[in-house]
């Protein structure tokens, strides 16, 4: 478990998912079932973090590696209310993130972000800095693939390679 100040970054636990939940209801991050940030906590908890201040979950982090991409951590959403946004959180949660030892073969963090979406933009390629690497972007899903006409296309952001974590 890691701290700044009084924010903690841990794997989540069951119960977690609920409060994950409740913060993408409250903000503009795509939501998804409640079911999917409980299952997340349980089965996916070594690639997930949670950020929580006196107990109360303010930010968290759902990824996963895929299968047959081991060195790969792809994050699936990252959330933070809005009373912690400009203090690094998202920041902090994705170097919590590649930083556990669930992550210690991981040369590369993926994601897929919206053209209109700057703030997750900004995230990954302050991720490449901070990791003195590259941040390539290609499109991955293009909007005609998505039902309706409300959803964007999805760029996809590969942060890498990083540096082996020494052990």
């Amino acid at each position: 478990m890691d701290t700044m100040d009084t924010v903690t970054f841990e794997k989540p636990i069951p119960k977690d998912g609920t409060a994950m939940w409740e913060l993408v209801n409250q903000s503009t991050l795509d939501q998804n079932s409640a079911y999917k940030y409980i299952m997340m906590s349980k089965y996916f908890r070594e690639t997930c973090v949670v950020a929580k201040e006196n107990d109360k979950l303010v930010g968290f982090v759902t990824a996963f590696i895929p299968p047959e991409q081991s060195d790969v951590v792809f994050i699936w959403q990252i959330g933070v209310d809005s009373s912690q946004r400009g203090k690094g959180i998202a920041s902090k949660l994705l170097n919590a993130l590649v930083n556990r030892r669930a992550c210690k073969d991981v040369r590369f963090v993926e994601a897929t972000v919206t053209p209109s979406n700057k703030a997750s933009q900004s995230l990954f390629k302050r991720l490449a800095r901070d990791h003195d690497t590259k941040c390539t972007v290609t499109e991955c899903f293009a909007q005609d693939l998505f039902p309706g006409d409300e959803h964007e296309a999805e760029l996809s952001f590969r942060v890498g390679p990083l540096r082996p974590k020494e052990e």
